[in-house]
């Protein structure tokens, strides 16, 4: 059996997940990125070795995404890197169906919004600056009120008068929360209003101006908190699907990715020639693609970056450095390619 493997590292949180080659995930992943990316994807292949038991050499084909896809590709040697977007289309297209229209997706500090025709991304949008469209206003209060974040979407389900939170911004967002609070408005009232504040929010940025049609398929990790699905709903006015991956769909689009990509053939740049029918002709070899995937003993090698400015030009570009030990690995971050390349 091979198996192929799709990294998502985000801001909050890092997903992997192992996928078998007719598509059955095997195994996922969701951990807390804290920060450390390489720390995080390391603890995720640590527990693929420990757990799943498998060998490095049954991974045909590895993909990152992310915010830190980059750095994540170059530690793990991925054989392609794609951006959100793309990565959520794949996974969404391939495990809900064709006839999806829109996809919501709401992280832990970013949010994106994907428009798709017969299965084609043909419009996106993503949060810029504010967070209060994200999980990390949720976080945030409910560490304030010291309330397991799991169970503000179920107390938001027994709210019958959601209170008026405003959406401008987390900050806003959260102030308003706590006096809401202080005036005497229930508990579960003023969660129920966060979590419309935060539809609201969304819907207003992300959203505005795109075409939101159903089917609609809600994914991130804030797709599973029951009361923002149910205000999500009651502000489109129609029935919104939460797929069964719904936190990890990013990674599940890198494992297929990774699989179209190993199994397309490579063609040699140089034709051979063979005889047909008594004549010479040239024609192209196509030859196997094999993984570049460093293995799952990555795990015991120590990763570090580092940054300097070029002052090469104008631009003064800050050029990010991935090392493997002591020897430099790849760099990235400048304009002009003298370094990346």
């Amino acid at each position: 059996m091979s198996y192929y493997l799709g990294i998502d590292v985000g801001s909050i949180s890092t997903n992997l997940v192992l996928m078998d080659e007719n598509y059955s995930i095997i195994h996922k992943i969701y951990l807390r990125t804290e920060g450390q990316p390489i720390k995080a994807v390391k603890a995720g292949l640590l527990e693929i070795r420990d757990k799943v038991g498998i060998d490095s050499r049954d991974i045909n084909g590895v993909g990152t995404t992310g915010s830190g896809r980059e750095l994540a590709g170059v530690v793990v040697g991925a054989d392609i890197v794609k951006d959100e977007i793309t990565a959520h289309a794949v996974a969404t297209i391939e495990t809900v169906g064709r006839d999806v229209r829109t996809i919501v997706e709401i992280g832990g500090q970013d949010s994106k919004i994907i428009i798709l025709q017969d299965g084609i991304p043909v419009d996106f949008a993503m949060n810029t600056v504010c967070a209060a469209g994200t999980g990390s206003m949720l976080d945030n209060i409910a560490g304030r009120i010291g309330i397991p974040i799991e169970e503000l979407g179920p107390r938001a389900l027994q709210s019958s008068e959601p209170a008026d939170i405003a959406a401008r911004c987390a900050v806003f967002g959260e102030s308003d929360f706590i006096h809401a609070l202080q005036v005497g408005l229930p508990l579960n009232d003023v969660i129920a209003g966060l979590c419309h504040a935060l539809v609201r929010n969304y819907l207003n940025n992300v959203g505005k101006g795109k075409d939101i049609q159903p089917p609609v398929v809600f994914q991130g990790g804030v797709s599973e908190n029951v009361g923002v699905i149910k205000a999500l709903e009651q502000a489109l006015g129609h029935e919104i699907l939460v797929p069964e991956n719904n936190t990890v769909m990013g990674a599940v689009g890198m494992c297929y990715l990774a699989k179209r990509y190993i199994e397309l053939p490579i063609l040699e740049k140089a034709p051979v020639t063979v005889p047909v029918d008594g004549r010479k002709s040239a024609v192209a070899l196509e030859t196997i693609r094999k993984t570049t995937f460093g293995g799952l003993n990555l795990v015991d090698i120590e990763f570090a970056t580092k940054t300097f400015k070029c002052d090469g030009c104008a631009n003064t570009c800050r050029v990010v450095r991935a090392y493997k030990e002591k020897d430099i690995m790849a760099s990235w971050g400048d304009r002009c390619g003298k370094w990346s390349t």
